[in-house]
């Protein structure tokens, strides 16, 4: 018995006179993967998915939500934006809890009289606009996994502005691609450059008793990236030759011609966090990818989608909408001072959206948009770039 109380008092004594960790795990670099991934996993439960230095971070609880990203290993950059003050905290927020994340699962539409973030009712502003708790508080449960591939399914019910109700079941995997795989969807080498890539794959389906009517609303998948912003970053957004004119870029008021340049095909828009503002691109003029470039990183991102050339989506507009279904496919927005003088946080968004889902009774709809990353430099990015986004670098402004 004296033999094992020496032993235990022995390893006792031995485990309380180490010296504090000097272990990457204490001293990663805040722009750091690692850091992300230390800083969440010690507040929330963490599904990491890699392929050698190709890694991305998903946490269940916040609806399945892609936190983070990195093309090189875990001190590499971390390509999204994480709240991680608010985590920390573990308290809820009025109106939403913003914990960040480059790709996050919601629904549209959220303003007008079919909106799903105001209350019948109420004005149609930052003081009554409020997140719905399935799509920012509730945890979609993880049903399977592999080890390049995670699977979440919820099923809830909402309510929009008008009172029509809508019983949902949302089916949300997310899969990292291979080489072969990510360059064929785009038609380019990815031998030179350093890069990740994911894909999500999200299905909705109505799970009521009803149709779904167009007459009492309807709703949309909406995919939302936030990033994290540099001085240098530029939103990149092709679109249809001729259609500058259809571009809604007066959601938060117009924005300013030192913060977006508009040219026959394509958008830049700064993504500085220090202008709010955010536009969109409708249909009749959309092409199904998205970009971003920070020449000072060296940085590009791009996002691709199932477009299907659909015409009605719905409107997110906070105002009682004359056109509810003449709504965007590709949105950008850059974070920045409200009207109240508060700021949810340092990050741009690129965001993609379904059409509007007028589904039958126990149908379904499938929304798939995948998410690259690339490093290298100006003369590797600008031959993707080029390829995907129809944009020379040399021809990016410095907003």
């Amino acid at each position: 018995m004296q033999k094992f109380l020496f032993l235990a008092i022995l390893i006792y004594s031995l485990q309380s006179c180490q010296a504090p960790s000097t272990s990457k795990e204490s001293t990663a670099k805040e722009d750091t993967f690692a850091y992300d991934y230390n800083q969440l996993k010690a507040h929330v439960p963490v599904i990491l998915l890699q392929d050698g230095d190709r890694k991305i971070l998903i946490v269940e609880a916040f609806q399945g939500r892609v936190m983070t990203s990195t093309a090189t290993g875990m001190d590499g950059n971390s390509y999204g934006w994480i709240n991680h003050e608010l985590i920390q905290k573990g308290e809820y927020q009025p109106h939403i809890n913003a914990y960040g994340g480059e790709e996050r699962f919601w629904l549209g539409p959220e303003g007008g009289q079919y909106g799903l973030y105001f209350k019948k009712g109420d004005p149609f502003d930052l003081a009554h606009w409020q997140t719905p708790g399935a799509i920012d508080t509730l945890k979609y449960p993880m049903v399977g996994k592999g080890n390049n591939w995670v699977r979440f399914v919820n099923s809830f019910s909402l309510e929009n502005y008008s009172g029509t109700r809508f019983d949902l079941k949302i089916d949300r995997s997310i899969r990292l691609l291979e080489e072969k795989e990510a360059a064929h969807m785009l038609h380019v080498s990815l031998e030179k450059v350093k890069w990740v890539a994911y894909e999500s794959d999200n299905q909705l389906s109505n799970e009521g008793n009803r149709d779904w009517d167009k007459s009492t609303g309807a709703v949309s998948i909406w995919l939302l990236g936030m990033l994290k912003a540099t001085p240098s970053q530029v939103v990149i957004l092709p679109f249809k030759n001729g259609g500058g004119d259809l571009v809604n870029d007066a959601y938060f008021g117009k924005i300013g011609e030192d913060r977006l340049v508009k040219k026959d095909q394509v958008l830049f828009f700064k993504g500085d966090s220090k202008s709010r503002g955010k536009l969109g691109i409708p249909p009749s003029i959309v092409k199904p990818v998205a970009g971003s470039y920070d020449a000072a990183k060296g940085t590009l991102t791009i996002l691709r989608f199932n477009y299907q050339g659909d015409t009605a989506y719905v409107n997110s507009m906070w105002e009682n909408q004359r056109f509810p279904y003449r709504g965007d496919v590709v949105n950008a927005y850059n974070d920045g001072p409200n009207d109240t003088g508060g700021q949810l946080g340092a990050f741009y968004e690129l965001e993609t959206s379904s059409p509007a889902l007028i589904l039958p009774k126990r149908a379904a709809y499938r929304h798939v948009q995948q998410t690259f990353h690339f490093e290298g430099t100006a003369e590797e990015l600008n031959a993707i770039c080029k390829k995907v986004l129809g944009v020379e670098l040399n021809q990016v402004p410095k907003l």
